[in-house]
């Protein structure tokens, strides 16, 4: 099993901190959250929650991914990044490409995108995008970054973006591409590319999503073996709990270790303490 260490709701001030520690302590990786703005008054619902109420409070730190991922690459050696997710349908795909691809380059292979479609339609109308037929866009935009971010000449011609003959460089190493989300249109996204990102969830009900994607990978002739899913869990506490995710197909777990010590308003030391002891308390370093 692998774990992540969430920046969700941190002070940015802290991250570069952290990001060393996880690096010096075994940690696999560091999942990064995205959101451009975060507006007083949402018609939108939030999705994840049962009241639709969001889930962090005003002034929250939300720094942009791509220059934190440039950041602490070059202050790591082996971690990897992950966002959670990043919203690619919110942005014109060429900005886009350009700042994952530099980030992918300066952390030398060492990225990994998540992305989702996005839920919160007053954000994407504020950023200039259209929220309707999102999802499509977003596929569309996948095929476009990728083909942006292979070396020579490319040309594209879609259905939402085209392409004359251009180039982009640098030229960034393999980027693996995760999508997020719970629900079944999600699950299929995520079963068409490389991995599956999950919310905050149950062991049971995160095994049971793998299952489905098991399912939707097989009926296009994929197997599991390529496939990453990594998911934080709301019931997962000690080694026999992450043993059973592990064995029920979840590859990595995206967690914040100091809750488990400090909670929420734990300094940095607390913070990186905290760490310590939940590597020590799993025996991920006997």
């Amino acid at each position: 099993m692998k774990f992540y260490v969430s920046t969700a709701f941190l002070d940015t001030s802290e991250v570069v901190e952290i990001a060393k520690a996880a690096d010096d302590l075994g940690y696999d990786g560091m999942g990064i959250p995205d959101h451009v703005i975060n507006l007083e008054t949402l018609k939108t619902p939030y999705p994840y929650t049962k009241d639709g109420r969001r889930r962090w409070e005003a002034f929250t730190d939300w720094p942009d991914p791509w220059v934190m991922i440039g950041a602490i690459a070059l202050v790591t050696t082996r971690l990897r990044f992950v966002t959670t997710v990043y919203l690619p349908a919110m942005r014109d795909p060429y900005s886009a490409a350009k700042s994952i691809g530099t980030a992918a380059y300066l952390a030398g292979g060492r990225l990994e995108l998540g992305i989702g479609v996005g839920w919160c339609e007053e954000e994407f109308t504020l950023m200039g995008q259209r929220f309707d037929r999102r999802g499509k866009r977003t596929d569309e935009m996948l095929e476009l970054m990728k083909a942006l971010w292979q070396p020579g000449w490319t040309e594209f011609d879609g259905e939402f973006y085209s392409a004359p003959r251009l180039e982009m460089e640098p030229t960034p190493p393999h980027i693996p591409i995760y999508v997020g989300g719970l629900s079944d249109i999600a699950l299929r996204r995520a079963a068409r590319n490389d991995g599956w990102v999950g919310d905050l969830i149950t062991t049971d009900r995160a095994i049971e999503r793998v299952d489905r994607l098991r399912e939707m990978r097989a009926e296009s002739g994929l197997t599991m073996d390529d496939f990453t899913v990594l998911t934080p869990l709301t019931d997962a506490f000690t080694p026999e709990h992450y043993e059973r995710a592990e064995a029920g197909g979840i590859h990595g777990i995206i967690t914040m270790p100091w809750m488990f010590y400090s909670g929420p308003q734990a300094t940095l030391s607390e913070k990186i303490d905290g760490m310590r002891k939940f590597r020590k308390d799993l025996a991920l370093d006997g």
